[in-house]
């Protein structure tokens, strides 16, 4: 049995990523912050590698981090620079990454799954802010990326309730995007990111990386960083996938689409 705190498996283009720690349901110390940032780091840095997957193995996703631990000297980094306390969460990378959900994913299991540009949740799931009981913040992007995602009312009621969020309710309210059957969140997940794998990557990680710059912005400045993305794409041959869309390539299904 492998005992790394993460694991690191590679299918073609996929890259899936474990939390490896069970019987804590997957909480993180500062061992495994540092484990699983230097595997996303190698991960964007790796030309044949085009999407990951964050994963927890034994049927959690990720209780947050390791509060125990810290009495043990291994607590989690805290400081303004650098790497976040979970380790990822101040890390922008220039390729997709998927959450694959099932059980908890809760305090900075839940912050761990909003940095993510996509989650695929199966019917298990649970999200919350369960660090509200404890006193512990926000400090991995909760207070930032949920609010984006959900809108600030329905971000303020898990914040400040704490409350339990079922997988069919956090669908509802675009906390996850896909809902799956108990068990089937890492094969879904690994399904969406070999599909999206397909794709020119190019055109894809540009209008990704459009759509994270743009928060914040005017919309004249918005625009302006979408046509800067924009004019990468086209440069990189843009023109010639419409010229296949034309001859009747990917009218069928997948990439089916007028630009």
């Amino acid at each position: 049995m492998n005992t790394e705190p993460v694991l690191v498996r590679r299918n073609g283009a996929v890259t899936t990523i474990s939390l490896n720690r069970p019987h804590v349901r997957n909480a993180v110390d500062l061992t495994t912050a540092r484990a699983l940032a230097d595997a996303f780091r190698a991960f964007d840095a790796d030309p044949e590698a085009a999407v990951a997957v964050l994963h927890g193995e034994g049927g959690t996703f990720c209780a947050g981090a390791d509060l125990k631990a810290i009495s043990d000297g291994n607590g989690n980094r805290v400081a303004a620079d650098g790497d976040g306390p979970m380790g990822v969460s101040r890390m922008r990378l220039s390729k997709p990454v998927i959450a694959a959900i099932s059980g908890h994913a809760v305090a900075g299991g839940l912050e761990l799954a909003l940095w993510a540009d996509l989650r695929v949740a199966d019917e298990s799931a649970v999200f919350g802010v369960f660090c509200r009981r404890w006193g512990v913040p926000l400090i991995d992007g909760g207070t930032v990326r949920l609010p984006r995602l959900i809108g600030t009312s329905r971000a303020m009621d898990m914040i400040l309730t704490g409350r339990a969020v079922d997988a069919a309710e956090a669908h509802h309210i675009g906390l996850a995007n896909r809902v799956v059957p108990v068990g089937g969140a890492l094969a879904a997940a690994e399904e969406l990111a070999a599909q999206l794998a397909r794709f020119p990557q190019t055109c894809m990680r540009h209008d990704r990386m459009a759509v994270l710059e743009q928060e914040g912005l005017d919309e004249s400045a918005a625009l302006a960083v979408e046509f800067g993305h924009g004019t990468v794409s086209l440069a990189a041959g843009a023109v010639t996938g419409a010229a296949r869309f034309a001859s009747g390539a990917g009218r069928h299904g997948l990439g089916t689409g007028s630009a």
